[in-house]
């Protein structure tokens, strides 16, 4: 196929077709609409902010739960030349706060959202030291209306102006996710996107026949252009599930696969985990997956052992090995750097751990060993990528040694909106992005071994272990330097850990209290939850005073903190008898099994306990796996403690 010139052109080529968009926001609650349809919306749309005063080039927020609104400004902002910066919309205040310190990052921001989530910043703006941005919600914000679909694309074209851009022209922001601090917004041209998803296209081998599914969401980069843009300049017809949706319901994801005999599909490592953990317990004997050509499995670090555990779970149902895709990308290069070759089956290699030093030639490991671990290959560069391995002086290496990863290429952004010394910092003296990952190339592909810095992927979002620290500090009694977060994944493990260590110098069995503490500010400020809170009496420093993460990493990982991690587990369970109550004792044992670093009883409110919205998720699918149509994840809201679920359970079954 040949290479579009712009987003814009994007659209108005599919709109020409009969291929559209499916939302899927329940088990049957589903509506269509063509690209066709689509163009007329956003059309529609882009007369409204026109008419509101928003120019080309004025930055529009897009802050929406909606999969459908989403997309209708995405587009309605290109088409007018502006430049949409998606965000994820939060459920606390510390990501409110994220939202408003994107705000004053932007020349001449507006704001599209939904009337309920409108009211809700503006209560949060009165409390928050964002007070002055009242006005600015008053004034700048836009909410949804549904457009008027049945009006001739003459008359929806009256009155609105459309833009040709310039190729290196900004397309839009794509702020870091995860992040709680001082986020960054990376800028991508057009010509960043064409380039990255013609090569996604041609890299997959998509076309017009295939059919893609995502769950992804679109604030993410593998969601917005890896199956929005690219399958629909692809000319396929695309499915769009709600994110919240999969993580209530993950057994819907091959559900609906099945049901609209979907071939492309994609989720990264936490994903797999989360359909497997209910299916693992609850089974569905109706999945027919024949018609899957590829799942990519990108956005965090890849187990092989978990995508052992997918195929051979969903082979019975057709699913070929061949159909997992380990990719590499990340949103610097717009999003995609690496693909295997569609129909390999994926492979790996088996590395001795103490050889995976900058500069140092790997060597292989038998399976089994206690110094073996294993990465998978995710390719080689796609269409318009290079990538080289280097040392710490940006000197290219050899293959089979390990080092930095860099790229060069079209898809390669400019840098950081609106911040000159970030952009200058992301590329080395010659030219090349350096991604921040480590990694080594063996037989021309690439594997990627760990990360230069000391960022933490939870569920395909980045976070910042300062950030985190921060979070913590703000509690009285934890103080700043006396704190460290740090990330692990073990082999055993197949998803990242989060560890916090706390300088403590008294007895451990006064430190339960402080471990609690931080879990449940954690929980309840970033929606992570924190795997162990470990006391250590120092804190291992450079002699300039950095704090060396990775030395409090490798203890862990050496088990040196078991002992530590099993007097806090037995004295929480000590102290913490299951409930006389049957249906309660129950409910205890499944939140036991799914969330082992917590205590929760029948009086504990599950919002304040420290568990992410993950997590509580898992619960309540438990639950009804056990007591089916008794509780649903509204629920909890007005019965947040197991005693209070248990009620609900028995005033159901009477």
């Amino acid at each position: 196929m040949e290479r579009f010139r712009d987003l814009g052109q994007i659209l108005t080529a599919a709109a020409e077709g009969k291929q559209g968009i499916r939302f899927i926001s329940g088990a049957v609650e589903e509506k269509s609409i063509t690209y066709r349809d689509l163009l007329k919306e956003a059309l529609s749309l882009l007369s409204r902010l026109q008419a509101d005063g928003i120019k080309k080039s004025d930055e529009l927020i897009i802050y929406t739960e909606s999969n459908h609104q989403f997309i209708v400004a995405f587009w309605a902002s290109i088409l007018g030349g502006m430049i949409p910066v998606p965000i994820s919309v939060g459920t606390n205040d510390e990501h409110r706060a994220k939202l408003f310190r994107i705000w004053e990052q932007l020349n001449h921001c507006y704001l599209f959202t939904e009337t309920g989530i409108l009211e809700r910043l503006k209560t949060f703006v009165r409390k928050s030291p964002y007070a002055n941005k009242e006005n600015a919600l008053h004034e700048r914000a836009i909410t949804w209306h549904p457009p008027k679909n049945r009006q001739p694309m003459d008359q929806v074209l009256s009155g609105t102006e459309t833009h040709t851009p310039d190729p290196e022209d900004i397309s839009f922001i794509q702020y870091s996710s995860g992040s709680t601090s001082q986020p960054k917004g990376i800028c991508l041209t057009h010509n960043n996107l064409t380039a990255n998803i013609l090569a996604i296209i041609e890299g997959g081998r998509w076309n017009k026949q295939d059919r893609s599914l995502s769950w992804m969401p679109l604030t993410h980069d593998m969601g917005l252009i890896g199956y929005h843009l690219s399958t629909m300049a692809a000319g396929m017809n695309q499915a769009l599930m709600d994110t919240s949706l999969f993580i209530r319901r993950p057994l819907l994801w091959l559900k609906k696969a099945t049901e609209h005999k979907s071939t492309q599909l994609c989720s990264p490592n936490f994903g797999y985990k989360h359909f497997l953990n209910l299916y693992n317990r609850k089974g569905d004997n109706e999945l027919e997956l024949s018609n899957v050509k590829l799942i990519l499995n990108g956005a965090e670090p890849i187990s092989w052992a978990l995508c052992e555990d997918f195929l051979n779970a969903m082979a019975p149902f057709g699913l070929k090995r061949s159909t997992m895709f380990p990719v590499y990308g990340l949103a610097e290069a717009t999003v995609g750097v690496s693909f295997p070759t569609v129909g390999e089956v994926p492979a790996r290699i088996i590395v001795n751990r103490h050889t995976l030093k900058i500069g140092s030639t790997y060597e292989e490991c038998p399976e089994g060993s206690p110094d073996a671990i294993s990465f998978l290959k995710v390719g080689k560069p796609i269409r318009f990528q290079s990538i080289r391995i280097t040392n710490d002086n940006d000197i290219g290496l050899p293959e089979k040694t390990i080092g930095h990863i860099q790229i060069k290429g079209e898809n390669v952004t400019p840098g950081i909106y609106q911040n000159e010394s970030a952009s200058n910092s992301l590329f080395s003296p010659d030219g090349w992005l350096r991604t921040g990952d480590c990694g080594v190339m063996t037989d021309g592909s690439l594997v990627i071994t760990g990360r230069e810095k000391d960022l933490i992927i939870v569920n395909g979002q980045n976070y910042y272990p300062h950030d985190i620290e921060e979070i913590i500090t703000k509690r009285e009694g934890l103080e700043p330097g006396k704190v460290v977060v740090a990330g692990a994944n073990l082999v055993t493990n197949a998803t990242e850990e989060i560890l916090t260590f706390i300088l403590y110098r008294k007895d451990i069995e006064s430190f339960a209290q402080i471990s609690e503490l931080v879990k449940t500010t954690v929980a309840e400020q970033a929606g992570l939850d924190v795997t162990h809170v470990i006391p250590v009496k120092k804190i291992p420093k450079t002699t300039s005073g950095k704090v060396q993460r990775s030395r409090l990493v490798e203890r862990y990982r050496k088990s040196e903190f078991d002992d530590k991690i099993r007097v806090l587990s037995n004295q929480a369970d000590s102290t913490n008898a299951f409930d006389t109550d049957p249906l309660i004792q129950e409910l205890e044992k499944i939140c036991e099994e799914i969330c082992k670093e917590h205590v929760i009883r029948s009086d504990t409110n599950l919002f304040e306990v420290g568990i992410s919205s993950l997590t509580l998720a898992e619960i309540v699918l438990a639950i009804d796996e056990k007591y089916p149509g008794k509780v649903d994840i509204s629920d909890l809201f007005n019965c947040p403690t197991l005693g209070m679920i248990a009620e609900l359970i028995r005033s159901k079954t009477k």
